[in-house]
């Protein structure tokens, strides 16, 4: 569409504004003409988002093209909506979550009853109350939250207030929003697609907030109407002209000079014209003569002109707002200029005089071009030493850190500790309020400071310590550069600890790399073999041990294992405790008896303390021992306990890591769907790097419950993401990713594929020292396989070798998994007597799926003797477990067993229905009582592309064509199945 063509009559807008009278009126309400296409355009965008549609708004344009007039203009205008707005401040670009904070405070503008006892006041939980109400005296003490705890509450809150009418986030000059708020928002709303949230944004052409990534996310135009505005048209200019002369009709060779002379812009418009009619030109064809051409370097003219017209005070005053910023008090800003109050006061009035200073209290430019036009006159030395001076005043004037710390980071290194510990203070509250990137923005800045060499690597130890809540690969460099300067035992013990941490959840082999040379180096010391540090030297050995279990490769073939086990082990000291557990999974690995382990275990674990950098790898070592010895209630408390202190500790990422081990835990037990919710939950989070710790294990355990659910597609769609990872860079989690891709290329019918991925995943192992079934069980595995290709001799020889090892192991599940796979290669009543004890070691362990696996061997084994009563009691038996596991393709498998064998399943095993998740469940449910798919997103608080995929997997599993068909499908279990789903989420 012609912009400079288009109809502009604006009927909503005032037809007549009066002229200013001089420069102070200048400021006042200025006609709002040439937006009616743009203006239509967001109310679209409003009735979209009425409707459930489009989620983001954003008015792009050059400075002073009109973008804040237009957008506020557009906000009051929907009476119908909660509007919470925030302007974006460059100065304030590193504020933790300083844009959120913003909006918050428009809120509490907006319902002051927020804080006390209002209907959703429980909505706004502690983290949302400490990002708004942090200078309030009843803030609880010690508030703190992590940056995923944060963005939850925050989505929380937001989808709360939009189910009370729709809720638009304005803010304005979004290019200088903080990187927290910013991954808020795009996170927001990827997943407000079922709420009437609206997030409206203004830019200024080519200038985009970082990181940019994230910003094109939030404007994808998927979800993103960008209405751009362009000059006005001449017909605007026209009415402009009108307006500001109150003269009807205008002449138009005026109005087309005028045009001409800015191009149409806004902002150059409104000088020009205000020019005008201070020196009396009148809109006629006389007065055309006296338009000149009027671009930003005429209106930066113009300001240098008016300020040249005030006294020194006024021109130490626009210095002191164009480095404090807007809205700053008289008495900050006299003690920046050296003034006094009251000649600020004056200084103020005179600016505002001269037409470069709203009215009102609030001391503000009246644009921002005014700004840069005085920092322009500086040099960057000079811009520098300002923003060093402001940091002294905001300082001595008893400003909080982080206000302190902006301007820090705009000067250049200032003499004095202060400004290091202000930096210093301002990252620890950035940690606190979940926005570590922010603070390791501050600590980069401080590093740079004139510091001694100890000082600087204290703070690159806290730079280390902050990066590792996002970053560990950047975590591991920094704490390696910390150890070359650091001469404190403990803080050195302490950067080991960070390495080693930060190593768990790297992706980077280089950054291991790194540690491990680091590592190697402190051990070898001679400060490291002293009586005096044997502690120190335990812990060291623990942490390098983990680092070389890791990462195999990272160790030469011909270095022996670093952990020296012949030292005698009380379990009295925490290094001692490290290595008792290191010990214990040790034997785990290497198939010595259960006991054995458990009893390392107990010692090392007992009143375990709470998770700390000095302890690693402790609960490390503890919680996968529980895993593989298949004590699940202590896995699954002691993984409680752990996600409690590592949320409470604001470590993000070692939280995330954890749903791995919740996930693993509900696979051993058999809970298929819940483990693939888990595990799906932890690979969507909003992750800073992309992808999320141990990415490889999540998708593993996603695969494996796909297989069973009869998934193959999706199975091998997160398959195929791995397809060129380098096993060096994932240890141990290739090993058991190949056995769960083996797993689909046996069902598939790749019988070789299956059998060379378990060749692999044993060499993988055995190089590793992991020789216990109980680890992986690859060799049963591999047996039947070897038998169904005929390899009868080398399925034997894989068996025996299995069965000897699980009966040393001493673990339950590896005996009953062995035992399984050796009774149905065995013929006759041998074959039969090892099923029957496979099927009653099983029962007495949490292993649901292989138990029911087990039954249905041992029922067709009993078929085979024409035991049909006996076959039909193990097999209905195994259908009910498979049923309650979700696992479809080994209950479909049962059934038709149990058919086989003359008997008909329950209504709930018979019902594909038994098949579906808990989700599934919930969600079907609800849309056979009528619910749309948006109603149901709402009620369950999860996004409408969760709603819609359980339903196509509904929809499979219960093999019916779409929703009108549910009702029938589900039977009169709908009724209570929807009284269930209603209560909660997923």
């Amino acid at each position: 569409m012609d912009r400079r063509r288009r109809d502009t009559t604006d009927p909503a807008l005032p037809r007549r504004a009066e002229p200013p009278q001089d420069r102070a009126s200048e400021q006042a309400a200025w006609p709002f003409v040439g937006r009616a296409a743009e203006l239509a355009a967001l109310h679209a965008v409003a009735g979209e988002v009425r409707n459930g549609g489009l989620r983001v708004v954003q008015l792009d344009g050059d400075a002073g093209i009109g973008k804040t007039a237009l957008l506020h203009h557009w906000l009051d205008g929907l009476p119908d909506f909660l509007v919470l707005r925030a302007h974006g401040h460059a100065l304030e670009r590193d504020f933790a979550f300083g844009t959120v904070r913003r909006l918050l405070r428009s809120l509490l503008a907006a319902d002051p009853d927020i804080e006390h006892g209002h209907p959703w006041n429980g909505t706004a939980d502690s983290v949302v109350r400490m990002l708004c109400l942090e200078d309030r005296p009843h803030r609880a003490p010690g508030a703190r939250a992590d940056g995923a705890e944060t963005i939850r509450s925050l989505n929380h809150l937001a989808f709360h207030l939009s189910r009370r009418r729709p809720l638009v986030l304005a803010i304005d000059d979004v290019q200088s929003i903080d990187p927290p708020s910013l991954r808020w928002l795009a996170g927001l709303v990827h997943q407000a697609d079922a709420h009437p949230v609206l997030l409206a944004v203004t830019t200024r052409t080519g200038e985009r907030p970082a990181p940019e990534p994230l910003f094109n996310e939030l404007a994808h135009p998927s979800i993103c109407r960008t209405v751009s505005l362009e000059p006005l048209a001449p017909g605007s200019v026209e009415r402009l002209v009108a307006e500001v002369f109150d003269t009807w009709p205008v002449d138009p060779s005026f109005a087309a000079t005028c045009h001409a002379a800015t191009d149409g812009h806004p902002l150059f418009l409104r000088a020009l014209l205000c020019d005008a009619r201070r020196s009396g030109v009148r809109p006629d064809s006389k007065g055309r003569e006296s338009i000149k051409t009027f671009g930003l370097h005429t209106l930066q003219r113009e300001i240098r002109d008016r300020l040249c017209q005030g006294s020194e005070d006024t021109a130490a005053l626009a210095r002191g707002l164009a480095i404090l910023g807007d809205r700053r008090p008289p008495e900050l800003l006299a003690a920046y200029c050296g003034k006094g109050e009251a000649v600020i006061r004056c200084a103020a009035a005179e600016l505002h005089a001269l037409g470069l200073l709203r009215a009102g209290e609030d001391l503000c430019f009246v644009h921002p071009v005014v700004r840069d036009t005085v920092r322009a006159q500086w040099s960057p030395q000079e811009v520098g030493e300002a923003h060093a001076r402001a940091a002294r005043v905001l300082h001595l004037g008893g400003r909080p850190d982080e206000e302190v710390a902006a301007h820090l980071l705009a000067a250049g290194p200032v003499q004095g500790g202060w400004a290091v510990a202000v930096l210093r203070r301002a990252a620890e509250e950035a940690v606190r309020r979940g926005a570590a990137e922010t603070a390791v923005t501050y600590l980069r800045h401080a590093v740079h400071q004139p510091i001694t060499p100890e000082e600087q690597a204290q703070v690159l130890l806290q730079l280390a310590t902050a990066a590792s809540h996002y970053d560990p690969a950047l975590a591991v460099s920094y704490a390696a550069a910390a150890l070359e300067g650091l001469n404190d035992a403990s803080l050195r013990t302490k950067a080991v600890g960070v390495i080693t941490y930060s190593s768990l959840l790297s992706r980077d082999h280089r950054g291991l790399a790194v540690g491990l040379a680091s590592l190697t180096a402190e051990l070898s010391t001679p400060a490291a073999s002293a009586p005096s540090a044997r502690e120190r030297r335990l812990r060291k050995e623990a942490l390098r041990w983990w680092l070389e279990f890791e990462r195999p490769s990272l160790r030469s073939a011909s270095e022996q294992p670093s952990v020296r086990f012949d030292e005698e082990l009380t379990g009295s000291t925490p290094g001692e405790r490290q290595l008792l557990g290191i010990r214990a999974f040790d034997a785990l690995r290497a198939g010595k008896p259960a006991g054995e382990a458990i009893e390392l275990i107990n010692r090392a674990g007992v009143n375990l303390p709470m998770f700390s950098l000095d302890l690693f790898p402790l609960h490390y070592c503890v919680a996968r021992s529980l895993l593989h010895l298949d004590q699940l209630d202590r896995a699954e408390q002691f993984c409680g306990h752990l996600l409690r202190e590592t949320r409470a500790r604001r470590l993000d990422l070692l939280s995330a890591s954890l749903l791995v081990y919740k996930a693993s835990i509900l696979l051993a037990r058999g809970d298929i769907g819940e483990a693939a919710t888990t595990a799906r939950a932890a690979a969507e989070g909003p992750w800073p790097n992309g992808e999320p710790p141990y990415w490889l294990s999540l998708d593993t355990i996603r695969i494996d419950a796909l297989v069973e659910q009869g998934d193959l597609e999706m199975a091998e769609t997160l398959a195929a993401r791995h397809s060129g990872t380098d096993p060096a860079d994932v240890s141990w989690e290739w090993s058991r990713f190949l056995m769960s891709l083996s797993a689909l290329r046996t069902a598939r019918g790749d019988l070789y594929g299956g059998l060379s991925l378990l060749r692999e995943c044993g060499h993988h192992l055995a190089t590793a020292g992991a020789l216990s079934p109980a680890i992986a069980p690859w060799r049963s595995r591999a047996a039947i396989l070897q038998l169904a290709l005929g390899r009868r001799r080398d399925a034997h020889a894989l068996l025996e070798e299995e069965l000897d090892l699980a009966r040393r192991c001493e673990i339950p599940r590896a005996l009953g998994v062995a035992l399984l796979a050796q009774g149905a290669m065995t013929d006759g009543p041998r074959g039969l007597a090892l099923l029957a004890e496979a099927v009653s070691t099983l029962e007495r362990t949490p292993a649901r799926l292989e138990h029911a696996r087990a039954l249905h061997a041992y029922g067709r084994a009993l078929m085979q003797r024409d035991d049909k009563a006996g076959a039909r009691t193990a097999v209905r038996r195994g259908l009910e477990i498979a049923t309650a596991c979700g696992a479809t393709s080994l209950a479909q498998r049962l059934q038709k067993r149990l058919h086989d064998a003359g008997g008909r399943a329950t209504t709930r095993m018979a019902h594909p229905g038994g098949n579906l998740t808990v989700s599934e469940e919930r969600v079907t449910a609800l849309a056979a009582q009528g619910y749309s798919n948006k109603e149901i997103a709402q009620r369950l608080f999860v996004s409408l592309r969760t709603v819609e995929t359980h339903l196509t997997r509904a929809y499979r599993k219960l093999h019916i064509a779409g929703r009108s068909q549910l009702v029938a499908a589900l039977g009169n279990g709908s009724g209570s199945l929807g009284a269930q789903g209603s209560g909660g989420g997923m």
